[in-house]
């Protein structure tokens, strides 16, 4: 059975770097997804595709996203293109939203593996300081938005540790990703929060 890995995290836990380290080191048979975004290609770290307003809005309501949620003043989606990945066998990784797990288990239930990406707070404020987007109150709010994050996280989630160095992460994920799936993936409960 293949499946869909819903990697999850707080802003600034490294989601984007870790989904950039394994696409130079993927397994047979294991795709990474590009999400839609209604922002500027050139705008943050993700490697997405980027689609003004109007384009995105046409693609949804021609049924195009397999996944689609607003965040952050953005509208994000996951194109159709993932199912037949899976028909095809392959598994696929996408950079999801917890706030929108419950859409994801609602579409691929058992096929689903949810994975949250956890950093400890002294890391993430190290890393809010090193990439100097943020002053210090936009990061004191990150930080209390992790916090919050940390505490609602499914509790079926397969949680990652980011603290170390990324390729450790990345080894560490690999081995997690050739692991059976875990049973029981559509009954994961959740909290559901405003933010991505």
């Amino acid at each position: 059975m293949t499946v869909l890995v819903y990697l999850m995290g707080a802003s600034g836990s490294g989601k984007d770097s870790l989904l950039d380290a394994l696409r130079y080191a993927l397994p047979a048979g294991l795709v990474v997804a590009h999400r839609y975004i209604t922002r500027s290609a050139d705008a943050g770290a993700e490697n997405h595709i980027a689609l003004h307003d109007d384009e995105y809005q046409q693609r949804r309501e021609q049924g195009l996203f397999a996944l689609d949620w607003q965040a952050h003043g953005c509208c994000y989606g996951v194109g159709i293109e993932i199912d037949h990945w899976m028909a095809q066998g392959c598994n696929v990784v996408v950079n999801g939203s917890r706030a929108h797990l419950s859409q994801a288990v609602q579409r691929y239930g058992q096929r689903l593996l949810p994975v949250c990406l956890h950093v400890s707070e002294n890391v993430l404020v190290q890393r809010l300081q090193q990439r100097g987007r943020e002053n210090e109150e936009q990061i004191r709010r990150r930080l209390l938005r992790a916090a919050q994050y940390a505490n609602g996280l499914p509790a079926n989630c397969q949680r990652l540790d980011n603290d170390g160095d990324l390729h450790e992460t990345l080894s560490a994920f690999l081995r997690l990703l050739a692991q059976p799936v875990p049973a029981n993936i559509d009954s994961i409960t959740y909290q559901k929060v405003s933010h991505e």
